[in-house]
């Protein structure tokens, strides 16, 4: 696959990304125009290793390892590297729905099980894909290829993130007439509301790739709250469909009810990042801010991961006083510690690009980490003016399970005027499924097993978050497509959908 001995001859070399002093007076992608001949370069060091642990898609220590979507990685990369890109786009969309939204905010499982990779740096799989689909949109490779025939079957697909996105692709090819229902204004969950546009551009990607779907035949409809809205409850749906898929996401932030959290200034990170984004979409991107903003004000996020990164690079375009964010981990080691080996998920300190975009304004990377908070601290008002936090130390208690331990005399408080809570989510929302009345597993979740996808109501499938809690773009992507293929086989009997 690719060159036989690029890898030998090519140091791995990832498109670069906006300088952070540009990107940070504008809400435009972040990511740099690509250069062809230095992608399919890249594409070169891809070897002809035997067992391509990068699309396996399996999980190993709790974290996916490889693909899991199955990509056929090798192929799209040696086809790359002969300058065959039309073919390296058909190969790429046999597994994925959306190369262009996985090829922007996947944290790339595949390369952290790439077989070079357990010698040398992998091969830049992430950038190749979104060049792969960049281009076929430039070129006009990718037309609206409606179904033949139709089958006479309704789908009712619940949200549309991209597990719902996913799933309504795969039955509008199947040949089955499918509705996708939105409770915001927009198309696109968590891709169009839960990520910043400076990662994930709205209307040149997401919409872009919503307009092909409705070219080819998905109906989409908004501001329908199903389990609230009166006029399409769990009922109609049932009545008016063969068939519904419920991809409603875990959007039940987890919060932190210590002391002082009702002072005025505290909000979920997704309820700061959702704000932002309608607000600019709704202005045009005219410089102007959200009334929830972070202008002026001394801002800490308490939380790490992707969410936090963009609260932070968020907090900064609004013209932030400061950012800071509480990690309650310890910092990861620079290399993969002798307890996480290839090819598990490397767990290794990285800069993200909110961090980096900090570390130009501030100086430092603006985490800091084993620390937790002891208690928001209000003004006379009511308003939130700092925090009092403190460094613990991760320790084993009476029976054996590691929990964080105060560290004696770490005390200390700091200002804060806009804290942003990115602690994750508890699972999904409870309406929807108290209207359907699916079971929900021990976590909340709706009960759908892997592979089936189908809940204790006929013709009811479950799929995304909202089945396995929260996760990866990629890992929605997984799960409509599993959903639907078992949907299809339930409508039909049988299923072609891969």
């Amino acid at each position: 696959m690719g060159k036989d001995t690029g890898f030998l001859e090519v140091e791995r070399k990832t498109i670069p990304n906006r300088p952070p002093a540009e990107r940070l007076k504008d809400w435009e992608e972040i990511h740099a125009h690509r250069d062809d001949a230095a992608v399919g370069k890249q594409a070169s060091r891809c070897m002809d290793c035997g067992t391509p642990y990068c699309h396996t898609g399996i999980m190993i220590s709790g974290m996916a390892s490889g693909c899991p979507i199955n990509n056929l990685i090798p192929e799209f990369n040696d086809l790359v590297y002969r300058n065959r890109w039309q073919e390296a786009l058909a190969r790429l969309r046999k597994t994925n729905n959306f190369p262009e939204f996985t090829g922007r905010v996947c944290p790339a499982p595949c390369e952290g099980s790439c077989v070079l990779g357990s010698i040398e740096p992998p091969v830049t799989i992430k950038d190749i894909e979104c060049s792969i689909i960049d281009r076929g949109w430039e070129e006009g490779w990718l037309k609206p290829n409606p179904p033949g025939k139709r089958t006479g079957k309704k789908v009712a697909v619940v949200g549309s993130g991209p597990a719902g996105l996913a799933c309504a692709d795969q039955l509008n090819h199947a040949g089955h007439q499918v509705t996708v229902f939105e409770r915001a204004d927009r198309i696109g969950g968590l891709l169009m509301y839960g990520i910043p546009n400076m990662k994930l551009d709205k209307r040149q990607v997401v919409d872009r790739r919503v307009q092909l779907m409705r070219d080819e035949g998905v109906e989409f409809l908004t501001g329908i709250f199903i389990g609230k809205d009166k006029k399409w409850s769990a009922e109609k749906l049932r009545k008016d469909f063969d068939a519904v898929v419920l991809c409603c996401g875990a959007t039940q932030a987890r919060d932190l009810p210590i002391e002082g959290r009702d002072a005025a200034g505290i909000h979920p990170a997704m309820e700061f990042l959702t704000a932002n984004t309608k607000h600019q979409l709704d202005h045009g991107f005219d410089g102007s801010i959200p009334a929830l903003n972070a202008k002026g004000k001394h801002v800490v996020v308490i939380g790490g991961g992707d969410t936090g990164t963009d609260c932070v690079g968020t907090s900064l375009r609004q013209g932030c006083a400061s950012v800071i964010q509480l990690e309650i981990l310890p910092q990861p080691p620079l290399e993969r510690a002798a307890n996480n080996p290839w090819p598990e998920w490397p767990k290794v300190y990285k800069m993200d690009y909110g961090q980096e975009e900090a570390a130009l304004v501030q100086g430092a990377d603006p985490r800091s980490y084993l620390v937790q908070t002891r208690r928001f601290i209000k003004d006379a008002k009511g308003n939130l003016e700092g925090l009092e936090i403190y460094q613990i130390k991760w320790g084993k208690d009476d029976q054996g399970r590691f929990v964080p331990q105060e560290v004696p005399g770490t005390t200390r408080t700091i200002p804060c005027q806009l804290s942003l809570l990115a602690l994750g989510f508890l699972g999904p929302e409870q309406d929807i499924i108290k209207n359907f009345a699916v079971e929900t597993d021990p976590r909340s979740n709706v009960k759908a097993e892997h592979g089936k996808f189908t809940t204790n109501l006929p013709g009811v499938f479950a799929a995304g978050d909202m089945r396995r809690g929260q996760s990866l773009v990629v890992w929605a992507i997984n799960e409509g497509r599993g959903a639907a293929r078992e949907c299809d086989r339930h409508l039909m009997g049988i299923t072609r959908l891969p």
